[in-house]
């Protein structure tokens, strides 16, 4: 085998991989760009280019007024919409996989439609609620929370019930035969196979929540989460401090994902 021969073979042998690792690289270039700026010292706050080197950013992350206020309020909404949205959407999704009743195919379908809307649609429409309802001027916490429970539930249906529809049922009918009952098969064997999926989707769900800012914008009233923040600040200019907040979310959540991955390692 000549060099050129083998050359080629290496080549077509990697590219895959290369074309992978390229993608990668692009999809995280804007998260190293958001790392990189958290240590920028700006001339001045309309300056988007690295001036120089600064630990100020991270030492005083609450500089900016308001800032550190939005942020907890981003991180409460979020919470609790992950935590509604997680138990409804379990449970919805049990009941999709597991019972045949009138209206479940159409129920299906009604499911999905959230995630196809765009979320303009879907902000202009629950304001039109809360106004029909004559709560548009008490919007503000309340009414961004249930927005957000509203188009998060979706993702939670959708996520538990591809576990639900993927796991085999011969584990609950072999607990069933050594005589346990319906509730210790489901604690014992049925959620811990379906949990790994319910915490994926509510990793998912509380991104989706703090990170919203369309159905947000129209339902926010007086309150400022962190997305309506920074909307607010690109106006007269981002200050560095964003990105500091921008990377801590960002390894926390790579933290959370190692985590699982050396649990279900340790498992297996």
């Amino acid at each position: 085998m000549t060099v050129m021969q083998r050359a080629g073979r290496w080549v077509a042998d990697h590219v895959v991989m290369a074309a992978a690792i390229a993608v990668l690289g692009y999809m995280f270039l804007p998260i190293f760009f958001v790392v990189l700026m958290s240590f920028n010292d700006p001339r001045s706050r309309l300056s988007y280019s690295f001036d120089g080197f600064t630990l100020d950013n991270w030492l005083n992350p609450c500089a900016q007024s308001g800032m550190c206020g939005s942020v907890v309020t981003s991180l409460q909404i979020g919470f609790l919409a992950t935590l509604a949205a997680t138990v409804l959407g379990t449970l919805i999704a049990f009941a999709l996989v597991r019972h045949r009743f009138r209206g479940r195919s159409a129920t299906s379908i009604l499911i999905f439609l959230p995630m196809a809307t765009p979320e303009v649609v879907m902000g202009s429409s629950l304001l039109a609620l809360f106004t029909t309802a004559g709560v548009s001027g008490q919007l503000g916490f309340w009414s961004i929370l249930v927005a957000h429970i509203m188009f998060c539930l979706s993702f939670v249906v959708v996520t538990v019930k591809a576990r639900l529809a993927g796991m085999d049922s011969s584990y609950e009918q072999a607990a069933m035969d050594l005589y346990s009952n319906e509730w210790q098969t489901f604690w014992r064997i049925t959620f811990p196979l379906v949990f790994p999926g319910i915490v994926a989707a509510a990793l998912l769900s509380f991104s989706l929540s703090f990170d919203d800012f369309i159905v947000t914008n129209f339902n926010h009233g007086n309150t400022i989460t962190f997305p309506m923040y920074v909307w607010g600040a690109a106006q007269r200019g981002i200050p560095p401090q964003v990105n500091v907040i921008g990377t801590v979310m960002f390894l926390i959540a790579l933290a959370l994902v190692l985590a699982g991955s050396l649990a279900q390692r340790r498992r297996a």
